[in-house]
């Protein structure tokens, strides 16, 4: 009888830990939020790397309007997934998954090469925080307020580890950001409540790797270093995958 018990006890302890696993669950929605000079059809590559992973991916399309618009949006998807979401920013994409991270759907924040401002601070301040390469191609705003990027410059200083190609289609496609954008304040950082991980781009011609070093070591970000160029996303997305599977993988959910 005591035989019996003891079986009965282990089989229980048994079936009680498999519940408890299934009842916790990695993270499977990603939500990726573009940048400027870009729109949604430059995440293919990531998306298909973790579509193909199991994980429910969800690309914005920023209007590029201005902060609150691009928030709005990105916001907008939030609220369609079906539970908890890791945030994905590219660029400026980071200065709005900064705002828009303080959604309750969302689990953590990935940045890529992207910009990451605290509370009351904007992202030009961060921009021209360390002097701007020479490949650099961003243009003073337009008499309508936009920025667009030197088409003579885009593919060297943008995307210079994909095919001039692909790069000519990306300036084709770029949308028409509102620079007013750049010198909008974040009001609450979401990086200081929930957790933050970066894939940070060696070779950004864009955004100068110290910029994103600087930030990223100031929020306690997790970062992983990946040779490329700003568009990572697009040269590595297996590495950048990476680091939105870790994100996913850490935030456990009950």
């Amino acid at each position: 009888m005591k035989q019996l018990l003891i079986a009965a006890t282990m089989i229980m302890a048994t079936l009680a830990g498999s519940a408890s696993e299934a009842a916790a669950q990695h993270v499977k929605n990603v939500v990726l939020v573009h940048g400027a000079f870009v729109d949604g059809s430059g995440w293919k590559a990531l998306y298909n790397e973790l579509s193909q992973k199991g994980y429910n991916v969800t690309i914005v399309q920023n209007p590029l309007s201005s902060l609150e618009d691009d928030v709005a949006a990105t916001k907008l998807a939030l609220d369609k997934q079906d539970g908890p979401t890791i945030l994905v920013g590219h660029s400026w994409g980071g200065t709005v998954i900064t705002e828009a991270g303080n959604h309750p759907k969302v689990a953590a924040l990935v940045y890529v090469a992207a910009l990451q401002p605290d509370n009351g601070e904007n992202s030009i301040q961060w921009l021209m925080s360390a002097p701007a390469l020479p490949e650099s191609g961003a243009l003073p705003a337009d008499e309508n307020g936009i920025v667009y990027y030197d088409k003579a410059k885009f593919h060297a200083g943008f995307c210079a580890d994909i095919p001039k190609a692909d790069a000519d289609f990306m300036f084709a496609s770029q949308g028409a950001f509102h620079g007013k954008g750049f010198g909008t304040p974040i009001s609450i950082a979401a990086w200081r409540n929930k957790p933050s991980y970066a894939a940070l781009a060696t070779e950004d011609k864009s955004i100068n790797p110290e910029i994103q070093r600087a930030m990223y070591k100031r929020s306690n970000t997790k970062v992983t270093e990946i040779k490329g160029s700003h568009v990572i996303f697009m040269s590595q997305p297996k590495a950048v995958a990476k680091v939105i599977i870790q994100a996913a993988t850490e935030s456990i959910t009950n």
